[in-house]
């Protein structure tokens, strides 16, 4: 078993290189206009050449030419650049690059959150001695799992063309899937009895590297932040290991901050203001909640910049735009309640729209639209745990609630902010392993694959 183990995950990983290297090629050494592609790879461009984090010319959404700016992930830019002082302004050096790295680690990470969740091997750091009195069938059933998650991370197509875009998407899933298996791995900790300091410790500095890198990739990540701190801290109340979650979350939060900490004091230094990253959230919430969507949101339509801003840096719009759209809400909460209502069709679409390019759709409705089902079989298998589940006695239900909580949180956050599908890919690459759950299941129940048949089946 752990041989075959040992040829499937590389495997996984080649065929996901494979096709996002496929897409990469196909969408060439250019990028779309008035995309994040675009805005990426010029800021890139200029971060090479010795320019920092400025524009030549007056940028979207209200960047002057010559300016420094913070509205996009110092992280990627920082990539890109990277990439293009050894290229030269290629994109297409970008999306290979970007293709080989998201083919590994987003199948891995996914491989690892399914490891977590369903118990195989789990790690002597986590709980001690754990796995070993698993039988036969299940330890079969339990490697096959994050197997089969990871291999549907590699062919979501979703994440393939997203691999190969100049976006953040990609290596933000990846840290992300990294958290939360950190999370996970505490959270059992917690619950062992087992919580010595060294492995609290250890646990901690994992979730706080997970947790800083995906906030410099992605900034709205923070706000689960605390919702998963105080998730873990009842966890660790409710298992009379309080002191040793309080210790790692104080280990985690400290090293997020570090990670942050740079970026805070350079903009600091730029706008003379605080700025604790990125100064896109302010925008981002005024123009979804501006008045001219009525009560239909349109996702791609950018609200204007409203008049008497002049002089403000990106610090001060970010805070004025923010107390804007606060009051676009609070003025009209009805109206807001409705636009939030319209954005649940629009964070949840899975159909071709005329709005998208054909390459869009097709990896909406070949990845959502395809796996939709599977993931919803598998989260009622997961919360129900029949007896004929393959994963009956694996899944421990603080687990699944954990993720679901993060699921809804996640969804929600959007719904009532910016949705469009591609917000939702976090959202999906935690229902993978759901996913991964019902398609052994449907296997099981065709006796299509008798040596992972579980008891309960006929």
């Amino acid at each position: 078993m752990t041989g075959k183990r040992s040829y499937s995950l590389p495997a996984i990983f080649l065929l996901a290189i494979i096709l996002r290297l496929a897409v990469g090629v196909y969408l060439g050494d250019s990028v779309p206009t008035n995309t994040d592609e675009t805005s990426y790879s010029a800021l890139g461009a200029r971060l090479a050449e010795g320019y920092g984090l400025t524009f030549d010319r007056g940028w979207y959404p209200f960047t002057p030419p010559d300016t420094p700016t913070a509205h996009w992930s110092f992280l990627y830019s920082g990539f890109v650049a990277a990439i293009y002082s050894l290229t030269g302004p290629h994109p297409l050096a970008v999306r290979l690059i970007g293709a080989v790295l998201g083919g590994i680690l987003l199948p891995w990470m996914m491989y690892r959150l399914a490891r977590r969740l369903y118990a195989a091997d789990i790690l002597p750091e986590a709980v001690p001695g754990a796995g070993l009195s698993l039988s036969a069938d299940q330890l079969r059933v339990a490697t096959a799992l994050p197997l089969i998650a990871a291999l549907l991370g590699a062919v979501y197509l979703f994440f393939v063309q997203f691999a190969a875009s100049l976006m953040t998407e990609t290596f933000y899933i990846a840290a992300l899937l990294w958290s939360l298996e950190r999370a996970l791995a505490l959270q059992q900790l917690l619950r062992s009895g087992h919580a010595d300091t060294r492995a609290c410790l250890r646990l901690g500095l994992g979730l706080g590297l997970a947790l800083g890198t995906a906030t410099l990739l992605r900034q709205s990540l923070l706000p689960w932040a605390p919702i998963m701190g105080l998730w873990l801290l009842w966890q660790g109340w409710r298992h009379s290991t309080f002191g040793a979650s309080l210790r790692s979350l104080l280990l985690a939060a400290g090293i997020t901050i570090v990670c942050i900490l740079p970026f805070t004091v350079r903009n600091f230094a730029v706008y003379d203001n605080f700025l604790l990253l990125n100064s896109n959230a302010g925008y981002a919430m005024y123009s979804a909640q501006h008045p001219m969507h009525g009560t239909s949101f349109r996702e791609y339509d950018a609200a204007p910049l409203p008049p008497g801003l002049d002089g403000l840096n990106e610090a001060q719009l970010d805070k004025e735009l923010m107390r804007r759209a606060i009051g676009f809400v609070t003025d009209e909460p009805g109206r807001y309640a409705l636009l939030s209502l319209s954005r649940v069709k629009d964070f949840f679409e899975f159909w071709p729209t005329p709005e998208t390019s054909l390459v869009n759709n097709l990896g909406r409705v070949l990845s959502i639209g395809l796996f939709l089902p599977f993931m919803l079989y598998g989260v009622w298998l997961a919360v129900r745990n029949p007896d004929s589940s393959p994963a009956s006695e694996l899944l421990h239900r603080e687990d699944v609630a954990f993720l679901l909580l993060y699921m809804a949180f996640y969804s929600l956050l959007h719904i009532l902010t910016w949705a469009m599908p591609r917000y939702r890919l976090p959202v999906d690459a935690v229902a993978l392993p759901f996913a991964a759950l019902a398609i052994l299941d449907l296997v099981g129940r065709l006796h299509l694959s008798p040596q992972i048949a579980t008891r309960g089946q006929p």
